[in-house]
């Protein structure tokens, strides 16, 4: 396969979404029955909504940093890559973990202020180890397209947008455009089915004018193209950006660039205690091989070691003792 063109003297990937903390619990099928949702989908909820349902846990949750694109960036920053976060926190406790997190493991914080309080994000994880995501945005929702210039993407390799941007659509359109104009790649990850389903009418103008590298697993990728056939969805992810990504999961998955395919095996075979965050530390994985000149095989192997990597523990946060198997394929 070709080489993607990179900014030359770059190797920032900056990750622009929502600054949630991730809140962890594991919880039995009949707690989502009781609530009426689908599971695996990520569901919008108001604050009121989101603490009442943390009181309906079996358990206090854990609590770390979170959010999709900020997920990325930090798995970046451990691979030993540089790694930006631009977002929104409440002036809070929360607000101050979160940054905090952020610095500690290395990742640039680009964070601006709200009186509504941080957000966050309560994963519901059944036995069968799939996450179903209650979304509270708090803060993050009102990042405002004002707040978005060129400063928070200096030095950009790659500005990699989490989907879940699309559900307010000004701020999307500003931080595309102004990275655009500061010469980055774009990378876009399509979040969830539901992001898509809800953005149909906008998502290809995005895509055929502003994306480079467009990430889908295979729910997103049908309700993006209507298709369950893996080449077929692939070729229609890939017809207008340089390089798509299909993640299938325990299957491995395929980068399609230039008319060209590549299957990517699966890393290891260990039991999947969790999915939170399998896509977006494979994202890492393959971004961080990306602005560091690997080749789409190995930058594919790296982004496969970290999704494998992130299943093997309850939300998505990697150990140390992780990292380190990881960092063996650099």
């Amino acid at each position: 396969m070709g080489e993607l063109k990179i900014p030359a003297d770059r190797k920032t990937v900056v990750g622009v979404g929502s600054a949630l903390m991730d809140m962890l619990a594991k919880e039995p099928d009949e707690f989502l029955d009781r609530l009426g949702v689908e599971k695996g989908g990520m569901n919008l909820v108001d604050q009121n909504y989101i603490d009442q349902l943390i009181a309906q846990t079996s358990f206090s949750p854990s609590i770390v940093s979170g959010g999709s694109a900020c997920n990325t960036a930090f798995g970046v920053a451990k691979l030993g890559g540089s790694g930006r976060f631009v977002g929104k926190m409440g002036n809070d406790e929360l607000g101050e973990l979160f940054k905090q997190d952020l610095k500690n493991n290395s990742v640039d914080p680009v964070l601006f202020n709200s009186k509504t309080p941080t957000g966050r994000v309560l994963s519901v994880i059944t036995p069968d180890a799939q996450r179903s995501m209650f979304t509270y945005l708090g803060a993050s929702a009102e990042m405002q397209p004002s707040e978005i210039s060129l400063d928070c993407f200096n030095g950009a390799a790659i500005v990699h947008v989490e989907g879940y941007l699309l559900f307010n659509r000004d701020l999307m359109m500003a931080v595309l455009k102004s990275a655009r104009d500061n010469g980055s790649l774009i990378s876009l990850d399509l979040a969830s089915f539901n992001v898509v389903e809800a953005s149909m009418d906008i998502l290809d103008d995005i895509i055929m004018e502003y994306v480079d590298i467009l990430i889908a697993n295979e729910d997103e990728a049908k309700a993006y193209c209507g298709q369950t056939n893996e080449a077929k969805a692939l070729k229609a992810l890939s017809e207008n950006v340089d390089v798509a990504a299909l993640k299938l999961g325990p299957r491995g998955s395929l980068v399609a660039h230039q008319d060209q395919v590549l299957a990517i095996d699966p890393m290891g075979s260990g039991e999947v205690a969790d999915t939170t965050g399998a896509g977006d530390l494979w994202a890492s994985g393959f971004l961080f091989g990306m602005v560091n000149g690997y080749s789409f095989a190995k930058s594919g192997q790296l982004a496969s070691a970290c999704g494998y990597e992130v299943c093997q523990v309850i939300g998505a946060k990697i150990p140390d003792d992780g990292w380190a198997r990881i960092r063996k394929f650099l």
